[in-house]
This record gives C-alpha cells, sequence and structure tokens, in this order.
C-alpha cells in the first residue's frame, strides 16, 4: 500500500483493504497543522494509519514544512516517534 499526497484535498491518502484512508492537514505558513486522520473501522489496528501517518510527516520533514500535531492519532504517533518534533 502506497501513500500519496493530495494536495487539491489538503490530505494524504491510503487505499486500505477496507476503503480510503486520510490524514488531513491545514496548510499554515511554514507549517502543516494536520487535524484530522481517519481509517476505516475494519482496518484499524493493523498499522495502517501508522503507516499512513510516517509517510504524511515524512513528506512534509522533506518538504522543509513544520509538523504541528493537532489530532490526538498525530499527538500520540509523535509522542512515539520523536524524530518529528521539530
Amino acid at each position: 500500500m502506497s501513500v500519496r499526497h493530495n494536495e487539491a484535498e489538503n490530505r494524504y491518502e491510503l487505499d486500505a483493504p477496507h476503503g480510503l484512508a486520510i490524514a488531513v492537514y491545514r496548510q499554515q505558513g511554514d507549517s502543516r497543522l494536520f487535524t484530522h486522520t481517519e481509517v476505516p473501522p475494519e482496518d484499524e489496528g493493523h498499522g495502517i494509519g501508522a503507516q499512513l501517518v510516517r509517510a504524511a510527516l515524512d513528506d512534509t520533514k522533506a518538504h522543509g514544512f513544520k509538523i504541528v500535531p493537532a489530532c490526538s492519532f498525530v499527538v500520540a504517533f509523535v509522542r512515539r516517534h520523536p524524530e518529528y518534533v521539530a
């Protein structure tokens, strides 16, 4: 499964077995504020959210943007992976 950046919708997307997983952000200057993460209920607990968020945060860093976690899933992910803290 590969994560794609849908710039028109300000989100990252991953085709999960039971639908679309998304990580939504709001661009604010040199920062991306991650506001919502959603994984189809049937796919929860299988690492899909972590795969999606890791790819989104890696892409954000690669483009020189600061990461601002605002949704609970991204906040928890960044706590477990401090390399994403600016």
